[in-house]
């Protein structure tokens, strides 16, 4: 995201092309706190801030072509409800504060506690209705960490504290050609899914996490389907983003596009409803979800809404 530095008045105003393109603030001097406390600004700092103002705008618009004109999504926005809500306190650690893929991360995302905590919102009110919602998890705290690995990103923990690994190697790599939307597009992304495993619903018996099971398709798959419905894989199902696979049981993308799917065209509160779904059905199985969900008719085996949505797709 790039950023733009503008000094005026001995403070400096950084413009950050960021999720909802923050205005960051700083180094006031005494008497110029002063007069803003007590809203009594002279003529050059309303002429300041007016120039702030519009650079910020301009900003934007330019930041929102941009993210038009290319596959890359603009962060979806928070939704009303949502705001003020607290989906856990973040610790934010660098352990590879020398490495090239960690000086990238800091250039692009320059705070990011808050990021972590506005797209930790994002992903909460994908899989609920809201704050309210009983079966909401209430996170204590999120510890996430940058750090030299070979691997992308990993989470970790349970109950009311979890943590996330993510890698600079994979950050080093998404920045290649200098590509500043491609890595918030790739970093957000991979953020969407950890912090997906951090707030699911976890269905019963349906065996373990092993690669094969109902109980890993749901985890998995869930986890991709909210990363396409935010917009952090390409919603367009003949992009490459799209994994193509000969069975919903491959989890991650193949699995998460079929839910995508389902909720475009089954229920527009699909991916809630097969969330919650882990609480509401024991022991649970897909077959009992989309019965659950969609009606107790014949099409609605998960074996016949997928030949349905590989019809669709052209596949």
């Amino acid at each position: 995201m790039p950023t733009n530095e503008t000094q005026q008045n001995n403070y400096s105003v950084f413009i950050v092309v960021s999720d909802n393109f923050h205005i960051f603030a700083s180094d006031y001097d005494k008497k110029q706190r002063h007069h803003i406390e007590t809203n009594t600004y002279n003529e050059n700092m309303k002429r300041t801030f007016v120039f702030i103002m519009a650079a910020a705008f301009a900003v934007g618009i330019q930041a929102q072509a941009i993210y038009k004109a290319t596959k890359y999504h603009a962060p979806i926005k928070v939704e009303k409800k949502w705001k003020g809500y607290n989906p856990g306190d973040v610790e934010f650690h660098d352990e590879a504060p020398e490495s090239e893929g960690s000086k990238i991360y800091h250039n692009i995302i320059p705070n990011p506690i808050p990021y972590i905590q506005e797209n930790a919102l994002r992903v909460l009110q994908t899989l609920y209705w809201g704050p309210k919602d009983p079966n909401v998890p209430r996170l204590k705290r999120i510890v996430y960490t940058i750090k030299d690995y070979n691997g992308i990103s990993e989470k970790y923990g349970s109950g009311d504290y979890v943590g996330i690994r993510y890698s600079t190697n994979w950050i080093e790599r998404c920045f290649e050609n200098n590509d500043t939307l491609r890595l918030d597009y790739e970093t957000r992304g991979v953020l969407y899914h950890e912090l997906t495993h951090a707030y699911q619903l976890s269905p019963e018996g349906c065996g373990q996490y092993d690669g094969k099971s109902e109980y890993w398709i749901f985890i998995e798959g869930l986890a991709d389907a909210v990363r396409v419905a935010c917009g952090c894989f390409d919603q367009d199902f003949s992009s490459k983003d799209r994994t193509r696979g000969d069975s919903w049981r491959k989890g991650y993308r193949v699995t998460g596009y079929f839910l995508y799917w389902l909720q475009l065209n089954k229920d527009k509160d699909f991916i809630r409803k097969f969330n919650r779904s882990a609480v509401e059905i024991k022991p649970w199985s897909w077959d009992k979800a989309m019965k659950h969900i969609l009606g107790d008719k014949p099409g609605n085996t998960t074996d016949a809404l997928w030949q349905e949505y590989l019809k669709a797709v052209g596949d």
